[in-house]
């Protein structure tokens, strides 16, 4: 039985709106008790807001830019970051995903303010789903350490008689420093966020297997696998990175100067600069799935800023 596990971080997935608006905003958070709404069908409607504005939903044409990524793909299990809400993800799975199969869908309301989420895709039946938004570092124990959360989701075989693998979702705090902080002190306190969210991981999947347990720890890390901040990962959990010889099923598109040979997910250019590239997008394996593992790949872009999203998704394959 193969089965295909991967990951995508796509890119604010919010919902979509259906209505009229008449927004009397001064600046403030409350625009919800000064909004008027007409609208088709009020089982539909649903009104975001992030620092006083109204939040977008993605355009039809990027969601169907990474409802194709996803296709060619062909996964059976997905592992999502930046979307909504469970409705959003599930109106994603039913309209531009209708074909492929995802019945089972997870996500569980994290922490962030920009209202982004992780959650799961799956053709296959899934068991017990934690979600650990809760949980603190001892650095810090008055707030959650993670951005979003940690989502803990078992995957079962087609009859629910066995535990395939459990997949262990995260996305990790960025080097985002809002405008205004001091830019070496903000990516100081981003790198080590990052770093007690890193440890954090480590300690529950560490508490939550066993040295038999299969299992993947994927998502958006915000980091390439060999950065400081992520040390924790392989040192204490002895998991293999699964996108090592990950295969690109199309070369990247031209640039000055071009890729890297290495794996890649996340390209960055900043201004009268060359471009950054980096594996920000993770697959661990634990000791058994990489016994396992039989070939991994990247879904590459065809545009240099994306195709839907700023990231290109990553997949293994298991044989089980």
């Amino acid at each position: 039985m193969r089965i295909r596990v991967g990951t995508f971080n796509l890119n604010n997935l919010f919902s979509r709106f259906n209505f009229s608006a008449e927004v009397d905003d001064d600046g403030g958070v409350e625009v919800e008790s000064r909004t008027t709404f007409s609208f088709d069908d009020p089982s539909e409607f649903k009104l975001r807001t992030y620092q006083g504005r109204l939040v977008k939903g993605k355009p039809k044409a990027a969601r169907q830019r990474i409802a194709t990524r996803i296709a060619e793909m062909d996964l059976d299990v997905l592992a999502v970051q930046e979307v909504e809400d469970v409705d959003t993800l599930t109106h994603f799975a039913r309209t531009e995903l209708a074909d492929l199969g995802y019945r089972h869908v997870v996500l569980v309301e994290g922490n962030d303010p920009r209202l982004i989420d992780v959650g799961l895709l799956s053709r296959l039946p899934l068991g017990g789903v934690t979600s650990w938004r809760h949980a603190v570092h001892h650095d810090a124990p008055d707030q959650p350490v993670f951005s979003r959360d940690l989502l803990e989701v078992e995957v079962l075989n087609e009859r629910r008689s066995k535990r395939l693998f459990t997949v262990y979702n995260t996305h990790l705090k960025s080097h985002f420093v809002p405008f205004g902080q001091d830019p070496v002190a903000g990516a100081a306190a981003a790198n080590e966020r990052r770093r007690q969210q890193a440890e954090s991981l480590a300690r529950i999947v560490s508490a939550r297997t066993r040295p038999n347990s299969a299992f993947l720890v994927v998502g958006d890390m915000n980091d390439p696998p060999d950065a400081e901040p992520l040390a924790a990962l392989p040192s204490k959990m002895s998991l293999t990175d699964g996108l090592v010889r990950a295969v690109e099923d199309r070369p990247a598109p031209q640039d000055t100067p071009p890729a890297p040979a290495r794996p890649w997910t996340h390209r960055f250019k900043p201004a009268r600069k060359p471009a950054h590239y980096q594996l920000f997008d993770h697959i661990w394996l634990s000791r058994v799935a990489t016994e396992h593992q039989i070939g991994a790949g990247i879904n590459r872009r065809t545009r240099l800023g994306g195709d839907g999203s700023d990231h290109d998704p990553a997949w293994v394959e298991l044989e089980l």
